[in-house]
């Protein structure tokens, strides 16, 4: 059962409509660039179909859902290279191991505070009512301004964007210039949220809305061009697509849920920090190439400690 929370909504992706009425996960939640989004809903259909032969016959039609990020200063997004193909690898290796940084949709992925950014992920486990429960987040971290950067608190990224700009560190400087740290904020961020929390849709929406407190933590203001969603969905229980009454578990009541609320800010600042950590350089087109986090500053935990 999911919920979706729109920050900013510059964005494309499909399915969020029927999730938003009906609270419900229909298939797979696939991640992509901003062109790759109906071949990969069409391959999510597809997929479905092969499953049960009744869908969009006898049963009603499948609701595939794709979220997108734009990797275009990296991709050649024009030449329309993801195709039905690599969403069915992608589902076939899907394992409970999951990779972090340079990798699947985040592989092009190429403005995360002007570094490298990517797929990033964290999670908390929490004490709620007595039991134990646990908070992930996964991101798409493709958002913000170098000045804006925030790590634990501290103002790292004005901090890198000065010495960019006085030229104390030749490889900031190449890839940080002070035009690049002026531009508007004109990326998106994909925040999935998951819980075994067993909470309905309506609790799931206030879930997801948290998200949006550890993206802030980050820095990040939500800009105008920036597409922000976040979803979220409990694993307690799953709701038969064709029913007459749908039984569920015990739900938590609203007024536990404060640890949760914490542990999903939590997560999704993690994943961001987990992406940008994760992230190795890319070279993609026509030469543009973006530099990692721990390339451009290698003295990083020093800096931390610094500002400590």
């Amino acid at each position: 059962m999911p919920a979706v929370s729109v920050v900013n909504g510059f964005g494309k992706s499909v399915g969020l409509v029927q999730v938003e009425e009906l609270g419900t996960l229909e298939t797979p939640i696939a991640l992509t660039n901003t062109f790759g989004v109906a071949a990969l809903a069409q391959a999510q259909i597809r997929a479905a179909i092969r499953a049960d032969s009744r869908i969009g016959r006898a049963w009603p039609t499948v609701n595939p859902l794709v979220f997108e990020c734009n990797d275009g200063y990296l991709n050649d997004i024009q030449a329309l290279a993801i195709g039905e193909q690599h969403f069915n690898d992608a589902y076939a290796a899907a394992s409970t191991i999951v990779a972090s940084g340079s990798v699947g949709a985040g592989r092009g992925m190429s403005s995360c505070f002007d570094l490298k950014g990517g797929v990033g992920n964290a999670s908390r486990v929490v004490q709620v009512a007595g039991r134990d429960y646990t908070v992930g987040a996964l991101v798409l971290a493709n958002f913000g301004r170098l000045p804006m950067l925030v790590v634990d608190g501290h103002a790292v990224g004005r901090m890198l964007a000065e010495r960019a700009v006085n030229a104390n560190d030749a490889a900031a400087a190449n890839s940080h210039s002070a035009a690049q740290t002026a531009r508007p904020e004109q990326g998106s961020i994909i925040m999935i949220v998951a819980t075994d929390a067993p909470l309905d849709a309506r609790q799931l929406k206030r879930l997801s809305l948290r998200a949006a407190a550890g993206l802030a933590r980050t820095g990040s203001v939500y800009g105008h061009g920036s597409g922000d969603i976040a979803l979220a969905f409990s694993t307690a229980y799953t709701v038969p697509h064709l029913a007459e009454y749908i039984e569920l578990p015990p739900l938590l009541a609203d007024q536990h849920m404060d640890p949760l609320f914490r542990a999903c800010a939590d997560s999704v600042e993690q994943a961001i920090l987990d992406a940008l950590w994760s992230a190795q350089s890319v070279t993609g087109r026509d030469g543009h190439r973006r530099l990692s986090l721990r390339e451009s500053v290698p003295d990083l935990a020093q800096l931390l400690q610094h500002t400590s």
